[in-house]
Order: C-alpha cells, then structure tokens, then sequence
C-alpha cells in the first residue's frame, strides 16, 4: 500500500521542525511540492533546506504549478471559489501520487505549520481517497503552528485561567465583527487588515508577521494606538516581498 506523510515544517524557522517530522521525511521516497510562483520563491528555499539538512538518503521532488484561484469572490461565492480550486488541486494530487508512487511507495507533503490548522490537505486527500482511483494511507505529523509562533515570540499564555479563546479568520472578522462572548481570538488568514476597522475600544493586539524568519516584525499594544503603524508594516513588507503571512491575537482588556 502506498503511504502519504502530511508533515507540518512549523511557521518558517528552520529549528521548528520537530524530531518526529524529521523521521518522517527520512521515510519518504518522493516530496510532492506545489509551485506558487516567484513570490514565494523564499517559502520554496526553505523547503529545499530542510531537505537538505536532515534527508539522508535518496529521494525525489516532484513538483506542479499550483491552479490558479478566485481570491477575489465576495463572501457568498468564497466558498465556492476554493471548492473549485480545491477540486482542481485534488485531480493534481491523484495524478501525482498515482504516477509517482510504486505500490508500496511512501510520498510527502510539507505543509506550513500544522497540517490540522488551516491546511486544507488532509481534506483533499481525503476525498482523493474517496473516489477510489488510487489507494493509499495517510499518516499526518503535526507541526508548530503559527499561532503557537506567535504566542512564543510575544511572550503568551494564549488562554486566561478557566477560559476558552477562539480562533477565527480576517473574513470573518471583517463580516462580523469581534465575536460576541469572547475576550480572546486568533486571527488568521487576513488578507484586507480586518483588525483596521473594529470600533472596540478595549482590545489589545499581539500581531506577528513572518513568524520565525528573518524578516519577522512583531507589534503590541493598544488596538486604536497601534492599528495605523500595523497597517503601515503590512503594506510594505507586502510590497517588498510580494506577499505577508501574518497572524494575530486580540484581547479584550477584562482586568483579570
């Protein structure tokens, strides 16, 4: 039976790469890696470099371009949008796997941060799985997420005593706002600055970008006070780089 390893390779440092991923990916015979252009040509180096340092014997990269997707849906035809190129996404890891793997062959994925954490690949293999054109398992080992990044890098307990926390994204944010009932939530995935437009007058933010590379640049402090000089960072980092990966807390000042 072919083996599929989903690797989480942590937020960007290359020391965050636990021992159990290590092991992993000295199982691996093929690393299958989809290609997202020269902007994210550094995220790209970095894979290669933990190849590099920790692959002992032989292996083989295979890579695809990534199909292109809508990133400009509005809310109502989000959803359909990235079902649309998860499904094409899903054709080009079947073919993959079924063109590149022996029946007794082992592949891999390396994924950002954890694979359980907004990473859609073990869904679209799940389904791959599901229509049946090639049989494989799938073994998923976990990563250091960019959240738990961000909590390191500032410092953070992520949850009060006896209290819960949310993680959310800039979408949602955005549509509605800071969640009712909740003192403290991760934001991920914001494209547009969601945090920007929030009215509270009692929150505090704990922002993150490029978590453990070395581009990262960290803000705290009050949200209205430092909003303005966040938005300014993100907006040229992003023109520098061609892109921003960045990741927030928001909590609400209680006084316990």
């Amino acid at each position: 039976m072919r083996t599929v390893y989903v690797i989480g390779i942590g937020a960007g440092d290359p020391e965050h790469l636990t021992l159990a991923a290590v092991t992993a990916m000295n199982r691996v015979d093929v690393f299958f890696t989809i290609d997202k252009g020269e902007a994210k040509g550094d995220l790209a180096a970095l894979r290669t470099e933990l190849l590099t340092r920790h692959v002992l014997g032989p292996y083989r990269v295979v890579e695809a371009r990534d199909p292109e997707r809508d990133r400009t849906a509005a809310t109502g035809g989000y959803r359909a949008a990235v079902a649309d190129w998860q499904e094409r996404r899903e054709a080009i890891y079947e073919r993959m796997i079924a063109g590149e793997l022996g029946d007794c062959g082992s592949g891999a994925f390396l994924v950002w941060g954890d694979p359980a954490l907004y990473d859609g690949t073990l869904r679209m293999l799940d389904r791959v799985r599901e229509r049946g054109g090639v049989d494989f398992d799938v073994v998923s080992v976990p990563g250091i997420s960019s959240v738990q990044a961000l909590a390191a890098r500032h410092g953070l307990v992520l949850n009060r005593v006896g209290r819960p926390f949310t993680v959310t994204t800039g979408r949602r944010l955005a549509d509605e706002g800071f969640p009712p009932g909740v003192d403290d939530a991760v934001v991920m995935l914001d494209a547009a600055g969601a945090f920007a437009g929030l009215p509270d007058t009692d929150l505090d933010i704990y922002w993150g970008a490029y978590v453990g590379t070395a581009d990262e640049v960290l803000v705290r402090g009050d949200l209205q006070q430092v909003k303005a000089e966040i938005v300014r960072l993100r907006t040229e980092h992003r023109e520098r780089k061609g892109w921003i990966m960045d990741t927030y807390l928001l909590r609400r000042r209680t006084g316990s």
